[in-house]
């Protein structure tokens, strides 16, 4: 991280005062935003000596484009950050650069799964699994093969990647890749190896991240993304909660309340806590624009809650809607048939229908046209509708090279 943060500022000497090449300056935000250093990462790409001598090559534009996905993904904004990566892929694409790809493969398939378009998630996989056996993984195979498994688990099981998950944690190479860049990856890893009944891989995943939070004291997003794992390894509610306050990424925030809940309502008596944390993590999976962890959450809420749970909507017509009127109005709103939404929720086309009809009387729209232009606002005027969570800047423990940037 110092020698790129080094790299990225403005070369002094003898000579007059020369800028860092645009592309120190990506790679150094695309570094911070592998550690959640969000802002400091938007202020390269933004400030006034970037927008002065902006990049020209088609590769650099991409690049950029591609930087701007991982930090709009890491916040949350999934619209803004597929937006992001498909101009970033048209530009690689344009300029007959293979190593670029992947990296916009990787975002689109997070995305696409999160927002329950599993089609476009598994197109993604399958484009990042020919990139591996071609070799343009441009250095990162092991976000490769997660992105992959993230998208074909959501289709098939837990079951049908162990095989991808055992060859992440049996190779060490891979295993530093995928964490190091992805540390909220750790948890997943350990969720899946406790669903397969798979103490090894948990524990596999729990032993890297502790020791990578070691080597990397500096960086809250690691030490947060180790405490989770490690909590939720042991079955403990306080230090997966203690871990949620620490995530700086907001998806891996409400992963870990949700990791939170399950563990308090094993137990009787904490049953009312293990509801309020489940509604937190609907709440933080709502804002992070992660409909498939939504519908899920609030599947389990029911099953907690006598009075239905899901996140504090009442003030807004998506409130009105059942989970699964709520994830047909998100598939639909995506412009997907009655065929292709019944396939992903698992119903008929007929039943697609009949859960359209009361969606349309519900939200007060009169057609799939009007409920797509308007679906976007209505779940902008419910997260408005809550109060606003303050953003928390990365705690940094560097040096003044780093510090000047990420300060």
């Amino acid at each position: 991280m110092e020698l790129a943060a080094a790299a990225s500022e403005p070369a002094r000497g003898e000579r007059p005062v020369r800028d860092a090449p645009p592309e120190a300056r990506i790679w150094y935000a695309t570094l911070l935003t592998r550690v959640r250093g969000l802002r400091p990462a938007e202020r390269l790409l933004t400030g006034e000596e970037t927008a002065a001598h902006g990049p020209h090559r088609p590769e650099t534009q991409a690049a950029r484009l591609l930087c701007e996905a991982e930090i709009h993904l890491a916040g949350g904004r999934l619209t803004e950050a597929t937006t992001a990566a498909e101009a970033g892929l048209r530009l690689a694409s344009q300029a007959g650069n293979r190593g670029l790809p992947p990296r916009g493969h990787v975002v689109m398939a997070v995305c696409s799964v999160r927002s329950l378009d599993l089609t476009t998630g598994l197109l993604y996989a399958n484009r990042l699994r020919d990139a591996a056996l071609l070799g343009q993984e441009n250095l990162m195979p092991g976000q490769c093969v997660w992105a992959a498994a993230q998208a074909l688990e959501a289709r098939d099981g837990m079951e049908s990647v162990a095989h991808l998950l055992k060859g992440i944690l049996h190779d060490d190479v891979l295993t530093r890749d995928l964490l190091v860049s992805q540390p909220a990856a750790a948890s997943w890893l350990v969720r899946a190896g406790q669903r397969l009944g798979d103490a090894d891989l948990a524990e596999r995943a729990v032993r890297t991240m502790s020791r990578l939070a070691l080597m990397n004291r500096s960086f809250r997003s690691v030490q947060a993304a180790a405490e989770h794992a490690a909590g939720l390894y042991a079955r403990d509610a306080d230090a997966l909660e203690a871990a949620s306050e620490r995530h700086l990424d907001p998806w891996a925030r409400a992963s870990a309340l949700e990791d939170a809940s399950r563990v308090r309502s094993a137990r009787v008596p904490e049953r009312d806590q293990a509801v309020d944390l489940l509604r937190r993590a609907a709440d933080a999976y709502l804002g992070a624009g992660a409909s498939r962890d939504l519908a899920r959450v609030q599947s389990r809420l029911r099953e907690l809650d006598d009075h239905g749970g899901r996140p504090a909507r009442s003030r807004t017509r998506v409130s009105r809607l059942t989970d699964t009127e709520f994830a047909v109005a998100e598939l639909v709103s995506q412009g997907l048939t009655n065929g292709r939404v019944g396939s992903q929720l698992y119903i008929s086309p007929h039943t697609v229908a009949f859960h359209l009809k009361k969606i349309f009387r519900k939200l007060d729209v009169t057609s799939r046209v009007e409920l797509a232009r308007s679906w976007n606002r209505i779940l902008v005027e419910e997260r408005d509708d809550r109060p606003a969570e303050p953003e928390s800047e990365p705690q940094f423990l560097v040096g003044p090279s780093m510090a000047r940037q990420a300060g």
